[in-house]
């Protein structure tokens, strides 16, 4: 699926024909754009569908699906395609979700719209109809993977490359990925036990531990480290809940009191 702008000039090819006056060719959809478009569907056109759990509660998306034909440069008639547009509230763009550029964005007093484009010239196997749920699992997984690239560069180093061939980049890729995975995994086996772990503190034990043949700073030591930072992180979520004059969890105020 391709994000495009709100300006993108489009025909939709499922709506109703004008009436055919009876001479010359028979009218088609007029061509508009597609926030144009989105202006003058129905309420009952959206559909809402819960993607799976997230971390703050089900990842949830409202989003529309209609065969249209673009408009490409030059005013040439490009292939027909599916259009896709979502939909969320204004209220909930602090939460994970994919970065767009300005132009790809479009919002009203309530709602904030981005637009998809997915080719249908193609195999015979592809031109179905995509299911709702399938488009909708793939537009919400670009939000996990630009935050598995933000995690690898900040984390693994994945940007810290100087390679002069593509093998030498796809080593550096593998490793660095691999690297990312094994944080991820022994973040969430410590979590049964410290729910409040965080990965950067898992890299740092085994960091420390990795250099135990030039110092010996001991388990223990190392514990009582992350233990430090956990207190710190928790202190400042708690003050942070205090400055803002709103209480925080019932098992927040009972740890830190």
């Amino acid at each position: 699926m391709l994000g495009v702008p709100c300006t993108t000039t489009m025909r939709d090819l499922e709506a109703p024909w004008p009436t055919y006056a009876g001479r010359g060719r028979r009218p088609k959809a007029p061509w508009q754009s597609v926030a144009q478009w989105r202006r003058g569907l129905d309420t009952d056109a959206w559909t809402h569908l819960t993607v799976r759990d997230g971390e703050k509660g089900p990842v949830e998306i409202e989003l529309v699906r209609r065969r249209v034909q673009t408009r490409i440069e030059r005013k040439c008639t490009g292939p027909e395609e599916w259009l896709v547009v979502t939909r969320q509230p204004l209220s909930d763009d602090c939460l994970l979700g994919a970065r767009a550029s300005r132009d790809a964005t479009d919002q009203d007093t309530r709602y904030r719209y981005h637009y998809y484009l997915t080719p249908t010239c193609v195999g015979e196997a592809e031109l179905a109809v995509p299911s709702l749920s399938e488009l909708a699992r793939v537009i919400k997984a670009g939000a996990c993977i630009e935050a598995s690239f933000k995690r690898g560069k900040s984390e693994v180093g994945m940007d810290e490359y100087q390679v002069r061939t593509w093998q030498g980049w796809h080593h550096h890729m593998a490793l660095s990925l691999m690297a990312s995975w094994f944080l991820i995994r022994e973040t969430h086996r410590g979590q049964q036990w410290t729910p409040a772990l965080t990965l950067p503190q898992v890299r740092y034990g085994l960091s420390v531990l990795l250099l135990e043949v030039f110092c010996t700073p001991g388990v223990d030591s190392i514990c009582r480290q992350v233990q430090r930072q956990l207190l710190r992180n928790e202190l400042a979520r708690f003050y942070h809940h205090r400055t803002r004059k709103c209480m925080p969890s019932r098992k927040l105020r009972r740890e830190i009191q």
